[in-house]
């Protein structure tokens, strides 16, 4: 079996094309269960976040995977086949791991160094585990990024080559004012958040940092905005003065916001042209809005109402993309080489740790048939005789063993060392079943150890 992942982001694909594709979560869960459902795919997840659609899958044919990820992914994005294609990347075995520790380090984030990548691969490998779709390769390959985009961040500054979205929206907000940065232009202007997400408590934070004095959070689920402003009025916190609102009041907050951030899973528009223009009537000063929703919040025809400044997903992609790049980058390029090849050297080496095992079982039971044969020649051997008798046999095939099971594995780990373990079972006459349960107690066994790591 192989790794592969098909997908698009903004990177490839253009915004209008991703807020079409967006998965909402019960969708996400579908595609999965149709995924592994599938014949090509022994195990699957998906990474689906505002600017990016991707399908990871165990698979034991390439050109038969290709197209069938493919498919699910048209069918469930209801984006058609044909329009979808030409907007779909692949990759495969070591350029799919590399492309998933490239982005779980930010690399191919569109904003270059943003965290916020990390607690949505972890979201990933937390679905896959309790939909029961990722196995072992998965799980591993989710775990090493996780592992990998934290020491990318902890070893090297690439987080001062780019901010969260959240914060590059808002400067992008920002520029072009009379404000000199974030923090002056923020100071005592009153917000309004919509969605209490990760993305939504992400921007609820920024904005309390930055010294606005007031936020309303608003939520389709009123305890779930409840819960942000209880964490925001938090003795010690910014001073900020939170409140939670049903989403049937978000038109009478509009009026009373300077600055509005939109973040929901809606399919549809949460804030029309004609909610805005309703809103900033009699107004005497602007009010900003930061879409990061995909597909869309707020309506586009926001761009063309006087004394309103909108910024969203699409204007924060065009200006992404002249961004400069930090030095730090290359050296997280570097870090992501090293990891790709660690990952891909401890794949190999334990595809044959199975078939290692069986052969010393295999030895194990060789030793006690002798050893039974042995007392049935010589009853009168004592326990102490016995024993001395067996641990001699045992030194030997022990000692026999060691040095070519140690060599396979070394041999296995390197690149086309899949080979060695076809090569042990045929000389040593392994029973196929043998070694695949073998790996089937080791799957078990991975995985409830994974359940409890994410």
């Amino acid at each position: 079996m192989s790794l592969l992942v098909v997908g698009l982001s903004h990177r490839s694909a253009p915004v209008s094309i991703l807020e079409r594709a967006a998965l909402p979560a019960d969708t996400q869960a579908k595609l999965l269960q149709d995924t592994l459902a599938a014949e090509p795919a022994a195990e699957a997840t998906v990474l689906a976040t505002c600017n990016r659609i991707e399908l990871y899958a165990d698979v034991d044919k390439f050109h038969a995977g290709v197209a069938e990820l493919s498919t699910l992914l048209a069918q469930h994005s209801g984006v058609g086949l044909d329009e979808l294609t030409p907007y779909l990347y692949v990759h495969y075995e070591d350029r799919a791991v590399h492309h998933l520790f490239s982005v779980a380090c930010g690399l191919d984030s569109m904003v270059v160094g943003e965290g916020q990548i990390l607690g949505q691969i972890k979201d990933t490998l937390a679905l896959g585990q309790e939909l029961h779709t990722a196995g072992r390769l998965l799980n591993d390959l989710f775990q090493q990024a996780l592992r990998v985009g934290k020491r990318a961040h902890s070893e090297t500054g690439i987080d001062r080559a780019g901010q969260s979205l959240v914060t590059f929206g808002l400067e992008r907000l920002v520029d072009g004012t009379d404000g000199t940065d974030v923090d002056t232009w923020a100071k005592g202007k009153k917000a309004l958040v919509i969605g209490a997400g990760s993305m939504s408590s992400l921007a609820a934070a920024t904005l309390a940092r930055s010294g606005v004095s007031e936020i309303v959070i608003a939520n389709r689920t009123l305890a779930r905005a409840e819960r942000l402003a209880q964490i925001l009025n938090e003795p010690g916190g910014t001073g900020v003065v939170a409140h939670a609102a049903e989403m049937v009041a978000v038109g009478d907050e509009l009026t009373r916001a300077d600055v509005v951030v939109s973040c929901t899973g809606a399919t549809g528009l949460v804030l029309t042209g004609d909610d805005i223009e309703t809103a900033v009537q009699g107004r005497r000063t602007p009010l900003a809005l930061l879409d990061l929703a995909m597909p869309r919040d707020i309506d586009a025809a926001a761009h063309r109402i006087p004394g309103v400044r909108l910024v969203d997903i699409e204007s924060l992609a065009e200006a992404s993309a002249d961004a400069p790049m930090a030095a730090d980058v290359d050296q997280v390029r570097g870090i992501v080489s090293d990891e790709v090849a660690a990952f891909g050297a401890a794949q190999r080496a334990a595809l044959i740790t199975p078939t290692v095992v069986a052969l010393r079982t295999m030895a194990a039971d060789v030793v006690a048939g002798e050893i039974a044969r042995l007392e049935g020649r010589l009853p009168d051997l004592d326990d102490k005789q016995r024993a001395e008798i067996t641990q001699t046999v045992r030194r030997v095939v022990d000692k026999l063993l060691h040095a070519p099971t140690v060599r396979v594995k070394q041999l296995a780990s390197e690149p086309g060392g899949a080979g060695y373990a076809d090569a042990l079972r045929t000389l040593f006459d392994l029973d196929p079943e043998t070694v695949a349960s073998v790996s089937r107690a080791d799957l078990n066994d991975a995985d409830v150890k994974n359940r409890g790591r994410v």
